[in-house]
Parts: structure tokens; sequence; C-alpha cells
């Protein structure tokens, strides 16, 4: 299906492309322009995790880890290829494997997170709080739920 670009003129269709064909890699340049602007898969959702893999004897990793406004964890996985690659299982299995998540490990993920991208200086329970609105963890109500939320598994820009 066509994408359009709408002007006070004209409506003309975009053409379409591949990631390969405009040289876009997934995790350099897909992943990075998602998670700076999550809100075009995710609104009102703060990334709190990069490649996150905190779980014993696995070398799985999340793409990217959010958490939503009400709290619930949000799986997003990235995937180029045009059919998306088993992507629903693999978020269904982050899914559970996330499900347990604790705040104080969503803190340690976002602390470790905000080193990666050089904000070693941020505070990342306070942010973490800020962003939900409490002036204090509410473990009762933390990630009870676990949501995906990716792109279309398509390789092309339509």
């Amino acid at each position: 299906m066509p994408i359009y670009e709408f002007a006070p003129d004209r409506i003309q269709p975009l053409t379409k492309t591949a990631f390969t064909a405009m040289q876009l890699h997934e995790r350099r340049d897909l992943q990075r322009l998602l998670r700076e602007n999550i809100e075009v898969i995710a609104p009102d959702t703060l990334v709190i995790a990069e490649e996150y893999g905190e779980w014993d004897e696995s070398r799985r990793r999340i793409d990217l880890l959010g958490i939503d406004r009400d709290a619930n964890l949000v799986v997003i996985e990235l995937k180029r290829t045009e059919d998306g690659g088993h992507m629903e299982l693999q978020a269904i299995r982050y899914a559970a494997m996330v499900s347990t998540m604790t705040f104080d490990q969503a803190v340690d993920g976002y602390e470790r997170y905000m080193r990666q991208i050089g904000r070693e200086d941020a505070d990342a329970r306070a942010m973490l709080l800020a962003f939900l609105g409490w002036d204090e963890p509410d473990h009762d109500q933390f990630a009870q739920e676990v949501r995906s939320s990716s792109p279309p598994p398509n390789s092309r820009w339509n």
C-alpha cells in the first residue's frame, strides 16, 4: 500500500525503497532512530534499556525495552526482513522473560542505559519515578503487563 505526501497543491506517492538500498542497518540506524524517537511506534513510552539481556544463561537480548505511563513494560523488537523472522514469537518469549522484572531491576537497567548513552550524571530512579508520576515506587502497580510495540516487519519504506 503506497504512502502519500500531501502538499498544498498536490498529492504525491512516495517512492518505495528498501533498507538495504538506503544503506540502513538494523542496530546502527533503525534502532538508534527509534530509540531517540520512540513515540513514532510507542507513544507515552520511555526507553529504559537497549540490548537488554539481564537473565541467567541466555544470550538473548531485547532490542529496546521501555515502560509506558501505566508502568507496563514494553518490548520493542526490530526486524528488517520482509516476513519479520518470527518476531511475534520472539516478542512473546521476551515478554515472558521480563514479566517478573521489579522496579529496582528496571532502575538498574535504566542506569546502565543512561551510562551507555553518555548520561552518567542522570538519576535514573528519579527520572523513572517522574515519568510514572510517582513519589515512591508502587511495587503492586509496576509491570503488571508486558506488551510488544514494534514497527511492521517490512524491509521497505513505503
